[in-house]
């Protein structure tokens, strides 16, 4: 064989292995729309933007950013309560962000964009209490946009303009964070503007690292395990599978695996809990399977996978193929 031929059977072999790790092809067969519904009116008669999903018991939280308030809902869509008005007092809201309801299923957390606090409400809609306020110091927020809660009560924030992730006591005093405070940054541990956090059952932490388009992982211990999105997960972009254009948020499914909102591709993509792609979920751009500029994402006990779809302004719902909605 010549030196020729071994040179450009290497470069095919080269990029076969590019091809394989950033051009992956879908790994399940996929989900099916099962449904969609829009908010109601609020009182103000400001128009409905929904934010954040939280799932609790058979009740659908979700956060209506437009009208600060937390609207309600049976696991079909039918409107039950909602909660909460404009303000900076307790009980009321400034622009509610993505939620979680604790492991114990009793309390809902919100955080608060524009008051730079995480609030706590019982899941009828009485408020318990705040955690932080406005800065950058340790128990501090500037715009918090995401929030988790573990089995031990610890909080974790994603810390939007603060440019880091913080861990807090159940009371909210400092424990530690991720990134370094008003710092941005491709390399590993830094962030662009994070907007999520999700915990696995190992109690690995996966951040949405939106603005540098990747997911971020992280052991309990708190070193780094693992990046994608893009190659090498560096800040670029694009609408292939296994990449992103801005990641608002994350999920962890009852399995495991990992879905991810990817907001300017306008769909939700899911992967392994080792970042390896499995499938991409409404990027059908045919109404009304289609999604536009998702910003949550929450997958109930049954794989059902319930998605705040900002653009179409309403929330909609996917099941596997060969399932039916629960």
């Amino acid at each position: 064989m010549s030196r020729r031929a071994v040179v450009l059977i290497i470069l095919l072999l080269l990029a076969l292995s590019v091809w394989w790790r950033w051009f992956p092809m879908a790994r399940e067969t996929g989900y099916r729309f099962a449904g969609s519904w829009t908010l109601p009116t609020s009182k103000s008669g400001a128009e409905p933007e929904p934010i954040g999903i939280a799932i609790a018991g058979k009740e659908i939280f979700v956060s209506d950013a437009g009208s600060h308030r937390i609207v309600v809902f049976d696991r079909d869509g039918n409107y039950i309560r909602d909660f909460a008005r404009e303000g900076d007092g307790p009980g009321e809201l400034g622009r509610p962000m993505l939620m979680d309801v604790d492991p114990a299923g009793k309390k809902l957390y919100v955080a608060e964009y524009l008051n730079d606090r995480i609030q706590v409400f019982s899941l009828q809609g009485e408020p318990l209490g705040v955690i932080g306020s406005s800065g950058s110091g340790p128990g501090e927020f500037d715009s918090p946009s995401g929030v988790q809660v573990d089995d031990a009560g610890r909080i974790y924030v994603a810390d939007f303009f603060n440019h880091r992730v913080q861990v807090l006591t159940p009371e909210g005093n400092f424990i530690k964070q991720y990134g370094i405070t008003g710092r941005k940054g491709i390399r590993k541990n830094l962030f662009n503007y994070p907007t999520d956090v999700a915990l696995l059952a190992d109690g690995s932490l996966v951040i949405a690292d939106a603005y540098n388009d990747r997911i971020q992982v992280f052991r309990p211990d708190g070193s780094f395990l693992r990046k994608w999105g893009g190659p090498f997960a560096t800040n670029i972009h694009g609408p292939f599978n296994g990449w992103f254009k801005t990641a608002t948020a994350v999920s962890a499914g009852p399995d495991g695996n990992i879905f991810v909102a990817d907001f300017y591709n306008n769909r939700i993509q899911k992967f392994s809990p080792t970042g390896k792609f499995l499938v991409t979920i409404g990027s059908n751009k045919s109404k009304p399977a289609g999604l536009r500029f998702p910003t949550d994402v929450e997958i109930d006990s049954k794989g059902t996978v319930y998605i705040a779809d900002f653009g179409n302004r309403r929330i909609a719902r996917f099941v596997p193929i060969d399932s039916s909605p629960n």
